[in-house]
C-alpha cells in the first residue's frame, strides 16, 4: 500500500480513503459547465498501469496507487478546445497539485501526475490544447486561439474545473493547492502567480522560460552566431568538449574546492585565450581567434548595436548541453516560435540573415502571442494573500541560461522593495551547481530535490526524495511546511543517487542556498556529505 510521508502524518493530515462519488462520467458530469465534457472516468486498481502516451510524454505509468483517472475536454473558443487529466487517489491527503508542460509540447503530463498521486495528491495536468513534441510549434501557425490556450488559458481553466471535480468526488474541500513545473512549466507557474494569484497557495518553479518573446529569438541568435559552417568563426560540435574541459580546468578550483563541480561559475575569472591555437597546435583541440570571438558572444549578454540589452548570457560550465542549442554543423537553423507565432511563415528554408534585427525582437514583445510572457514583476497580490513560491535553476543549464532566472529575481526585487514588500517572505530562489536543464548533471553534481519532472526521471514509482522524506531534502515538502506551518526554507539539500538509480544509494549530497548565499566547503570532512558545507554570504569567508 502507498502511504503518505511522515511529514504529512506529522501535520495531522494523514490520507483518507473516503470519497462521496463513484468514478464515473455520470456521477461527475453534473458538476461541469456546458462547455466541458468528461471524456472518460476509469477506476485504476492498486499497482495499476496507465497508458495514454503523447508525443511529449510517451512513457506509461506503472505501479499506480488505486485511483480514479479522469479526462475532460473543454471548448475554449468557437474553433479550439483543450483537455486535462485528473488522478484522484483513494488515499487522498486533502491537497491539490498541478503539473506543468515543456517547450511547445502538448500532452497531459500523466507521468508527473503519477508522482504526485503516489504522495496522495489530487493531481492534474493539461495538454494546453494540442498534441506535439516540445520543439513542434506548427499547431500555432495562424491559430491565435490555440496560442492563448498554450499561453495560459488551458492551465487556468483546467485548475478551476479540476478543483470543482476534486471537491465533488471527495465530498470535502481542498485544504491547500500547489503547483510544480519546470521550463515552460516554470513559465506557466509564474503566469499563474501574476494573472491568477488565488489559484495556488504554493508553487515550485524550475528554470522558467518566463519571457518567450526574448528567449526564443535568443535560441536562434546563438545559432546564427555560429554560421555559416564554412566561415572562419564557426565552432564545430567536435570542439565543444574541448571548451567544456578547459572551463572545468580553470573554474573548478576557483570556487574553493576542486571536486569536478563548478559551484560559482559567475565568480570564475575565465581566461578564454588559453584555448587559442598556436602554429604547432592540433586544430582539433584548440580555437582560432575568430572562433574565440564566437565563444565570447556566448558568455556575454546579447545586446543590440547601440548596447541595448536583449538577453542574458550562458554561464560557464553549461557547455555540455550546447550540443542542442549551439550545434549548427548541418548548416540549417529554424525558430518554431518566430515562424509559427510571429511571422506566420513555415518555410523550412527561411533566410534569417546573419543576425536578427532588433525590430523583430520589438515585434515579438509587442505581439506577445498567447499572452505567454510572465513578465509582470509586481507579485504583491500573490504575496498579500499569503502565497509562497520556491524558484530554482541549474547553474549548468545549457538550454535556458541560468542568468535568465537571476535577471527575473532582480526585477522582482527592483519592483517590490520600493513598495515595501519583503520579497523573501514569499519568494525563495535557489541555484543548483552542476544541474543541467530542470534535472540531471553531467558532472555527477547533486541535483535531485523532487522538482517538476525529476522523480519520474528516476523511475515511474519514485516520489518525494527516497530515503529523505523531509522538508530539508524535498523541495515540495519544504514548500508545504512554509505554506502550512509558516516555516520558511533556508537551505535545501540536493541529492545525487549513484548512476541516478535510487536502489544503488546516494553518491553525494550538498545544500542549495537561498540566493545570493552560496554553499562553501567547511575545509574538513567528506565533501560528499551535506554537513561538510555551509551556506554563506558572498563576502563571508
Amino acid at each position: 500500500m502507498h502511504t503518505t510521508s511522515t511529514f504529512l502524518v506529522g501535520l495531522g493530515l494523514q490520507a483518507t480513503a473516503a470519497h462521496a462519488l463513484g468514478c464515473s462520467s455520470s456521477a461527475l458530469s453534473p458538476f461541469l459547465p456546458a462547455n466541458a465534457t468528461i471524456s472518460y472516468a476509469i477506476s485504476v486498481p492498486e499497482n495499476g498501469t496507465w497508458a495514454q502516451p503523447s508525443p511529449e510524454f510517451p512513457a506509461n505509468d506503472t505501479g499506480l496507487p488505486a485511483l480514479c483517472a479522469i479526462a475532460v475536454n473543454v471548448i475554449s473558443s468557437p474553433n479550439t478546445s483543450y483537455n486535462f487529466g485528473l488522478f484522484l487517489p483513494e488515499q487522498w491527503n486533502s491537497r491539490f497539485l498541478a503539473s506543468g508542460n515543456g517547450g511547445f509540447a502538448g500532452g497531459i503530463n500523466w507521468n508527473d501526475m503519477e508522482t504526485n498521486a503516489l504522495s496522495g495528491f489530487a493531481s492534474i495536468s493539461t495538454d494546453t490544447g494540442h498534441l506535439s513534441t516540445s520543439r513542434d510549434a506548427s499547431w500555432a501557425l495562424n491559430n491565435p486561439e490555440s496560442q492563448i490556450d498554450w499561453g495560459y488559458r488551458a492551465l487556468h481553466g483546467s485548475i478551476v474545473l479540476g478543483k470543482v471535480l476534486t471537491e465533488a468526488f471527495y465530498g470535502d474541500q481542498i485544504k491547500y493547492s500547489y503547483y510544480s513545473g519546470c521550463s515552460t512549466g516554470g513559465r506557466q507557474g509564474l503566469k499563474e502567480i501574476q494573472m491568477f494569484p488565488e489559484d495556488f497557495d504554493g508553487l515550485l518553479i524550475g528554470a522558467p522560460a518566463w519571457k518567450t518573446s526574448r528567449l526564443q529569438p535568443y535560441s536562434l541568435e546563438v545559432k546564427l552566431w555560429n554560421l555559416p559552417v564554412n566561415s572562419s568563426h564557426h565552432i564545430p560540435s567536435s570542439l565543444l568538449p574541448v571548451i567544456s574541459k578547459e572551463v572545468m580546468r580553470q573554474c573548478d578550483g576557483q570556487d574553493g574546492l576542486a571536486d569536478g563541480i563548478i559551484s560559482d561559475p559567475l565568480g570564475c575569472n575565465f581566461i578564454p585565450e588559453s584555448l587559442l591555437c598556436t602554429p604547432t597546435s592540433d586544430t582539433k583541440s584548440c580555437l582560432t581567434a575568430p572562433q574565440l570571438n564566437t565563444l565570447y558572444k556566448i558568455y556575454h549578454d546579447w545586446t543590440d548595436t547601440n548596447d541595448t540589452f536583449i538577453f542574458p548570457h550562458y554561464t560557464l560550465g553549461s557547455e555540455d548541453q550546447y550540443g542542442t542549442v549551439f550545434n549548427t554543423d548541418s548548416g540549417s537553423v529554424s525558430s518554431p516560435w518566430l515562424q509559427n507565432f510571429i511571422l506566420n511563415n513555415s518555410d523550412p528554408n527561411y533566410n534569417w540573415g546573419e543576425s536578427l534585427p532588433y525590430s523583430l525582437i520589438e515585434l515579438g514583445d509587442r505581439l506577445n502571442p498567447g499572452h505567454a510572457n510572465a513578465d509582470n514583476f509586481d507579485m504583491s497580490p500573490f504575496a498579500a494573500r499569503g502565497g509562497k513560491f520556491i524558484h530554482y535553476h541549474g547553474l549548468s543549464d545549457g538550454f535556458i541560461p541560468t542568468t535568465f532566472s537571476i535577471y527575473f529575481h532582480q526585477q522582482v526585487l527592483s519592483t517590490l522593495i520600493p513598495k515595501g514588500v519583503a520579497v523573501s517572505d514569499f519568494y525563495k530562489f535557489y541555484l543548483a551547481p552542476g544541474m543541467g536543464h530542470c534535472l540531471a548533471s553531467s558532472v555527477d553534481a547533486p541535483w535531485y530535490i523532487g522538482g517538476g519532472n525529476q522523480p519520474f526521471a528516476l523511475g515511474p514509482t519514485v516520489h518525494g526524495v527516497p530515503g529523505f522524506e523531509d522538508p530539508k531534502h524535498d523541495a515540495m515538502l519544504a514548500l508545504m511546511q512554509w505554506v502550512e506551518n509558516g516555516v520558511a526554507p533556508e537551505e535545501i539539500v540536493a541529492t545525487k543517487y549513484v548512476n541516478d538509480t535510487v536502489k544503488l544509494g546516494v553518491l553525494r549530497q550538498r545544500p542549495l542556498c537561498a540566493y545570493p548565499k552560496q554553499a562553501r566547503y567547511n575545509g574538513t570532512g567528506d565533501a560528499d556529505v551535506a554537513e561538510s558545507w555551509s551556506c554563506k554570504e558572498l563576502w563571508e569567508m
